[in-house]
């Protein structure tokens, strides 16, 4: 059981992990293939100038996905400890689904963008909702400026939104708990390392990560079985 004092910040990083306990695949596993194509093929910015309606057919189609997902218990475990800590937790996802939201989190920072937003490759308007599905043949979508719209998504070889907030967030942070990561993806997997300096380092999933040493606690499980358990009754 985890046991978070009046005067602990807390970090959540939920990973891939978290989703795929809902059903929403998560394009790592068998090779990483969707349709005979490497996901860097498909989640580019190289990709999106060599075919942007490829793109869209694979956003479309996990638009789609996420459409028939429902969050599961690791989703609202994090609800319920976020009423009890407020603005003491800080949960930063690496998933672009919006299942955090349908199970009630208010506080999110999407650092790989969110599946359910688009916005112009051109101007300066804001990413927009957006829930359609820009399957062949609807035509390319197009912003007021003549501009494409694209994925609001961060792609291979693109900058994560947010990482401001989140390195402040884990200078503060005393506890630092990694839910369903790899320990692959950077700058993620590295965001133990800068909280271990100070905060207890905790790790929850299915499988052992790749940076598993750096972390003071695993506990292996299904992170929808494993969390709620560990979060309890975790605040004094």
């Amino acid at each position: 059981m985890l046991t978070v004092s009046s005067t602990d910040r807390v970090f959540i990083l939920a990973g891939a992990g978290v989703s795929a306990e809902s059903g929403i695949p998560t394009f790592r596993g068998v090779g990483g293939l969707w349709r005979n194509y490497r996901i860097e093929e498909v989640a580019s910015p190289h990709a999106w100038t060599r075919d942007p309606r490829l793109v869209w057919e694979f956003y479309s189609m996990r638009r789609r996905v996420a459409t028939e997902a429902k969050p599961n218990p690791a989703h609202f475990a994090l609800v319920k400890l976020e009423q009890k800590l407020q603005d003491r937790l800080f949960l930063c996802t690496q998933n672009v689904d919006d299942l955090h939201e349908q199970a009630g989190s208010i506080r999110v920072v999407h650092m790989h963008g969110e599946l359910f937003k688009s916005r112009c490759e051109r101007c300066t308007r804001p990413p927009f909702r957006d829930t359609t599905t820009y399957d062949p043949p609807i035509e390319m979508p197009r912003c007021d400026c003549g501009g494409r719209i694209r994925p609001h998504i961060c792609w291979f070889g693109e900058v994560p939104f947010e990482l401001g907030r989140i390195f402040h967030a884990l200078d503060e942070c005393t506890v630092f708990m990694a839910v369903g990561t790899s320990g692959v993806v950077e700058p993620a997997a590295s965001f133990v390392a800068h909280a271990g300096v100070r905060a207890r380092t905790i790790y929850v999933g299915a499988e052992e990560p790749a940076n598993a040493s750096a972390f003071t606690e695993c506990h292996l499980g299904k992170a929808g079985e494993v969390l709620p358990r560990l979060l309890g009754a975790s605040c004094l």
